[in-house]
């Protein structure tokens, strides 16, 4: 490719935001339509079928395009595309639509964003999902933790017709349309650009691989980073926003181009590397960066890699002529002492001490106030990110207690909210969950649901206190491991979670009962009692166990503080 005018993939760049005219009759027809309100991720998707990123596409796959791609990475016009594009529904939600219907899909707000004609209904089968896109069933992969947990139960497709773009508020001079994009392209006199994906800050690696990928490809760069955070461990988007707007002052005058890309990422490294690189053609690139690792998760706690690092390298060179987009493989680089400068390891002259510092272990560093060495990344950068970041002494956290009713929990908890306000410094709550049901929950009652909603509604609670840097403490029962990993994932955003299993023994807890709560539920006077009748579904990985059997309350709550100290999270 030698024109930013190249062809779009599938031959025609899209544009599903209809007209005025057009939108307004929508807009009027919608009063009677039912409505489905999405959340980010689906928001993301609507967002790059409406502007054309994700051209050749027309709406949310159907079945037909779904089981192509997923068996021949191909829409059944034969046109490479790697990665379902399908709107995921609950199974009621699904009960209520029809093929032939048309439903109004609207942001969290309420405000109609399209139109989905319906073509198809159809349930999704998880496990084989899983296993094709993403390699694996295991839900250690955060791809597949969300497919089996964050998903609805049914997909639906059809076309779409777009009333308006989801509305953005922050940096709207740094969001850009593919055919925005392409005409400010025209206007700049750009031929011929290289496409640089990121999810993380650019440090000193990175600019290095994108200034030589210019060099190689004699390109101008669209730096186009991923809007939105893939992970919980992923640095917030404002804060990566302005190390971005930092770094790009070193790039040489005129040359580079700083654009957001509101991208739901997958996490399912060789497919999802092809999405990129059709997606950068969409936009007008013609050339594409793909390094090592690309589009990866994290390796697990115990090195576990889901994917080989070359192996994105290798599947976007093996579809290049499919892709239409030209790709730039990197290799790893490192930094070498001598010569103050990153260069790919095979370049590294002999005897040279090379350094080397995973984002992983960055990311660590940096989160419990550590050095950052300077060879790493730029001042600007690490200037930006401690100021988002503070030493975990200044971080917000939550406290989670979770275990049997009378394990011991509000008892800790409450001795824990003293004493770390004697400690002074920040802010502390604390969230029992008798206490939240009576305050927040008095309108639900003790089915699973609502004991569910009330933990949930604890969580978002302390994910606010933790997001404004103070500390909450939660004690509910919480029997749910899929609910307190939402929960954590949720406060991780923002801050530390310490999950405190409170693993007192049933019989136990039982000896305990004041209020003759096990003793109903044994006779059948109360039903989904947990531990009885309902299941306590154990933490895999907490960060504190305590069994109160032959501790004291004050000893109990001694073991958290220690966990709190050595975790850097109180000084």
């Amino acid at each position: 490719m030698t024109e930013s005018t190249a062809t779009a993939h599938g031959g025609e760049l899209l544009n599903l935001v209809v007209n005025e005219t057009r939108a307004q009759m929508l807009r009027d027809v919608s009063r009677g339509l039912s409505s489905l309100t999405l959340n980010t991720r689906q928001l993301s998707d609507l967002e790059l079928l409406l502007n054309g990123a994700f051209s050749p596409l027309r709406g949310f796959m159907t079945s037909a395009d779904y089981e192509s791609v997923l068996d021949r990475m191909q829409l059944q016009n034969g046109v490479l595309w790697p990665l379902p594009i399908c709107l995921d529904v609950s199974e009621a939600e699904a009960c209520s639509l029809d093929a032939g219907q048309s439903v109004a899909l609207r942001d969290m707000e309420g405000f109609m964003v399209a139109v989905l004609h319906v073509e198809d209904v159809w349930p999704i089968d998880k496990p084989r999902e899983a296993e094709i896109i993403y390699g694996t069933t295991d839900t250690a992969h955060p791809g597949v933790d969300a497919l089996f947990h964050s998903y609805g139960t049914h997909y639906v497709g059809g076309t779409v017709e777009g009333v308006q773009l989801p509305l953005h508020f922050a940096f709207k001079r740094l969001r850009h349309t593919p055919h925005e994009m392409r005409a400010l392209f025209k206007k700049l006199g750009w031929r011929r650009i290289v496409g640089f994906q990121t999810r993380n800050p650019v440090h000193r690696a990175q600019f290095e691989m994108t200034l030589r990928a210019m060099d190689r490809a004699k390109a101008n760069l669209l730096l186009h980073p991923v809007a939105r955070r893939a992970t919980p461990g992923d640095i917030d988007d404002y804060t990566r926003i302005r190390c971005y707007q930092a770094v790009s002052r070193y790039y040489p005058p005129n040359m580079m181009l700083l654009s957001l890309l509101p991208l739901a990422i997958r996490l399912c490294g060789p497919r999802e590397a092809l999405l990129h690189a059709i997606v950068r053609k969409n936009y007008g690139c013609t050339h594409f960066i793909v390094g090592r690792d690309h589009a990866s998760p994290a390796p697990t706690p115990n090195g576990r890699r889901f994917y080989e690092p070359e192996a994105a390298m290798k599947t976007a060179l093996s579809c290049q002529e499919a892709l239409g987009i030209e790709i730039i493989p990197f290799e790893e680089l490192v930094y070498v002492f001598e010569e103050d400068a990153y260069m790919p390891l095979r370049e590294v002259p002999p005897q040279s001490t090379v350094k080397s510092l995973t984002l992983e272990e960055f990311h660590r560093r940096l989160r419990e106030g550590k050095r950052v060495p300077e060879w790493f990344s730029f001042p600007e950068v690490i200037e930006e990110l401690q100021r988002g970041y503070p030493p975990r002494h200044k971080q917000g956290f939550t406290i989670f207690c979770t275990g049997l009713s009378g394990a011991g929990k509000s008892t800790i908890a409450r001795i824990l909210y003293a004493r770390l306000l004697e400690m002074g410094g920040r802010p502390v709550t604390l969230l029992d969950g008798d206490v939240v049901r009576r305050n927040l929950s008095s309108e639900l009652g003790f089915s699973k649901e609502h004991r569910d909603i009330n933990v949930r509604r604890i969580g978002f609670v302390a994910s606010e206190i933790t997001k404004n840097r103070g500390i909450a403490i939660c004690a509910p029962i919480a029997p749910y491991a899929a609910t307190r990993r939402q929960i954590r994932s949720l406060i991780e955003n923002y801050g530390g979670f310490v999950e405190v299993y409170v693993a007192t023994p049933l019989e136990v807890c039982e000896s305990r009962d004041r209020k003759g709560l096990y003793a109903k539920a044994r006779a059948g006077l109360i039903k989904g009692f947990t531990g009885i009748d309902d299941p306590y579904e154990p933490p895999t990985a907490p960060e504190v166990v305590i069994d109160t059997t032959e501790l004291t309350p004050d000893e109990a709550a001694q073991e958290v503080l220690l966990y709190l100290e050595r975790a850097g999270y109180i000084k």
